[in-house]
């Protein structure tokens, strides 16, 4: 991926982020609004959702932004890792303010017996669930299409839009069990229905931040590169008449479109020790114009020629 790719991917991501803030802020006030005056435990707990997945995105918009800053002396190898590690504080605000929080409100209806509201007050409930399908479904929208047109894996390679796509989605999945909930309450009286909805909720926001953390957390802590990038620099490595075999080779993603590269590699008899230098360099360049990602390349001969003084 060129810099001037990465840098359209990260436009049109921060635009995808951007969509689905304005969405979760509008609809999270919505959502409390609506759950206060029909006092119902499932659309609070959708609020509490939207407002995780708002403050989620202001995690996001901080990733693009920081993961961006050059290399320096302290981090030598770039600030990519940036977009890992607010994943990760995304995952944990999932989990926090949206999973416990259903949990929390699905335990409260159940002990405290629930008291039968309105029918008016359950239909703007709907209503606004409604509303918000609409909305959550064209961020959702948005972030497909951006996942179809962006090159490669745009979902894997990219923990921001991957973010966001799993936000978008439970939001779906969540407005319509919270309406199931509502509407079975409304139904026949009963607020277990509403206190099912809260908990089923619960449950799938627990499980798409535990997904969520778990990719952050291996892409933090050294996550190998892609293994057809690490297979095809093996076979271009093997292929150079210079090297006799490449004893070791490892990967190690540092950014989105950043990754590292070790090998060990043995030289082919008979190359002089003033030419070694030159080799290397034509080989590291040719994976460099090859891969472009592979922006960290590191070469170490394993039994390196000796100086002509020495032989």
């Amino acid at each position: 991926m060129t810099p001037k790719n990465s840098e359209e991917d990260d436009r049109r991501t921060r635009i995808t982020v951007l969509v689905a803030l304005a969405a979760n802020l509008l609809i999270a006030v919505a959502k409390a609004v609506g759950g206060l005056f029909a006092a119902s435990p499932a659309l609070l707990s959708e609020a509490a959702h939207s407002v995780a997945d708002s403050l989620n995105e202001v995690f996001l918009l901080a990733a693009l932004r920081r993961s961006r800053r050059p290399a320096d002396r302290k981090h030598p190898f770039g600030y990519g890792k940036e977009r890992f590690f607010w994943s990760l504080l995304a995952a944990v605000g999932i989990f926090v303010m949206g999973g416990c929080f259903s949990f929390f409100q699905a335990f409260e209806a159940l002990t405290s017996g629930g008291q039968e509201e309105s029918r008016g007050g359950y239909v703007a409930g709907l209503v606004v669930l409604g509303v918000a399908l609409l909305a959550e479904g064209s961020s959702l929208a948005r972030a497909v299409h951006q996942v179809r047109v962006q090159p490669g894996d745009g979902i894997g390679s990219d923990p921001a839009l991957r973010t966001v796509l799993a936000e978008d989605g439970t939001a779906v999945i969540g407005v319509l069990i919270a309406a199931g909930g509502m509407t079975l309450h409304m139904v026949t009286g009963r607020i277990e229905w509403e206190a099912a909805a809260s908990f089923s909720i619960g449950v799938l926001l627990v499980y798409v931040a535990y997904r969520l953390g778990r990719s952050a957390r291996d892409q933090l802590i050294g996550e190998a590169g892609d293994p057809e990038l690490h297979r095809g620099i093996r076979e271009l490595l093997a292929a150079q008449p210079e090297i006799d075999n490449v004893a070791a080779l490892h990967t190690m993603q540092l950014g989105t479109d950043s990754t590292l590269v070790a090998a060990r590699i043995d030289l082919a008899p008979g190359i002089e020790s003033e030419r070694l230098e030159l080799v290397l360099e034509r080989v590291k360049r040719s994976v460099q114009d090859r891969w472009p990602e592979a922006d960290q390349v590191f070469l170490d001969v394993v039994n390196a020629p000796k100086p002509v003084s020495e032989r």
